[in-house]
């Protein structure tokens, strides 16, 4: 519970510092002086700490659960289990339905993941609960040696359903960090740089993507002839008002660099 709430209150934290990134005037300090790229490398890394951390706890439930049924099981009161379960399974839908609703709207990966974190509580708490129920009925029976099994044996099939449920975040996390180039915002400049190529006699161009957390960056190189007749830089600012324009997705999430040179060296 206590490294849970850390890493709520780190991905509050990091979601504060994005939005104050995003302001038109955004404020001043030492932080701000420091992070002068903005804050948006810092939620791939949140978040795939945050994945990995629900990942290992998962594990960890699913260790102490074998461990529990080699050693006998252990011994539950029913009653009092039923009615933990019954409050925690109310309060976790409750919030994963809240989350996935807001989320709809915010589209953050913070709050999709906190979301289905409470999912994977949720659905811990569904199964225990049905186990709980069982055992209060078979205790007491024939069946009765069952009960001290029940709970980690149901644990356990859970942790083994719940444990790959991160890996994808876990997976898109860690491209972010790498800067690994998304290949259909790749192919959508490319197309976009091509066309301006072909429209303006440039004789090629270079173009650099990466996508981290919400923020998308894209450099773009235009390599123009040496004997191309010289424009005045209101032209070439409308010319990148047009290519960005072109590209689509302005806003605070969007980074872009437009560039144009005869020097390839100053591309590659």
């Amino acid at each position: 519970m206590l490294a849970d709430a850390a890493m709520s209150g780190l991905a509050l934290l990091v979601s504060r510092l994005i939005a104050l990134s995003a302001l038109p005037e955004q404020p001043r300090g030492k932080l701000r002086d420091r992070f002068t790229m903005g804050f948006w490398h810092l939620e791939p890394m949140v978040l795939g700490l945050n994945g990995m951390m629900l990942t290992g706890v998962a594990i960890y439930a699913l260790i102490n659960a074998v461990g529990s049924l080699m050693d006998g099981g252990r011994d539950l009161e029913f009653s009092y289990a039923i009615f933990y379960a019954v409050v925690a399974l109310i309060a976790c839908l409750g919030m994963a339905l809240l989350e996935t609703r807001a989320n709809r709207t915010l589209k953050s990966d913070f709050v999709a993941l906190d979301a289905k974190a409470w999912i994977m509580s949720g659905g811990i708490t569904a199964a225990l609960l049905i186990a709980f129920s069982v055992g209060y009925v078979i205790d007491g029976t024939e069946l009765g040696w069952l009960t001290p099994y029940i709970d980690p044996a149901v644990l356990a099939v859970v942790c083994l359903v719940i444990i790959p449920m991160p890996i994808g975040t876990i997976r898109q996390a860690l491209a972010d960090i790498f800067l690994v180039t998304p290949l259909d915002l790749k192919k959508h400049v490319d197309a976009i740089a091509e066309q301006f190529v072909r429209q303006h006699g440039f004789l090629s161009y270079r173009a650099y993507v990466a996508k981290v957390g919400r923020g998308k960056q894209i450099e773009l190189y235009f390599i123009v002839p040496p004997n191309l007749p010289p424009r005045k830089l209101e032209e070439w600012d409308a010319l990148r008002d047009e290519i960005g324009d072109a590209l689509g997705g302005e806003g605070p999430d969007r980074w872009l660099t437009i560039a144009f040179t005869t020097d390839v060296e100053w591309a590659d």
